[in-house]
This record gives structure tokens, sequence and C-alpha cells, in this order.
């Protein structure tokens, strides 16, 4: 798997997450869409943590800079 997102993609993504689980977490979102929200949140997060997005590598896009040192 080579990695095919970028540092402000990661952050962005963690972010979302925070905010999913604190709509569900806090009451705000219930049921169903809450539920939908946290696997959402929960995918987010592990796709940040590895650095790689599988459907990101489907449509052959990526968010890592092309710049290399040298």
């Amino acid at each position: 798997m080579k990695k095919n997102i970028g540092n402000a993609d990661r952050i962005i993504r963690i972010l979302v997450a925070a905010v999913f689980a604190y709509l569900y977490f806090g009451g705000v979102v219930t049921g169903t869409t809450g539920v939908i929200l946290v696997v959402l949140g929960a995918v987010f997060a592990l796709t940040s943590l590895v650095g790689f997005c599988p459907i990101y590598a489907m449509v052959g896009l990526s968010t890592c800079s092309s710049k290399k040192a040298g």
C-alpha cells in the first residue's frame, strides 16, 4: 500500500472524525444517523493513521506532495 493521503488531508480527516464523535457521544445526533457518523469517523481516523485510502487508490487520486528532496 503506497501512501496516498497527504498531511493536510490527514489533519482534516482527524478533525472531521472528532466532530462526528462529539456529535454522537454528546447526544446531538442519535439513532441510525449517529451510528453512521461514528462508523464514518472511525474510517476517517483509520485511513488518516494508516495514510492510505482505498477509494483514492481506485480513482487514482493522491493528496501526497510530489516534491522530492535532493
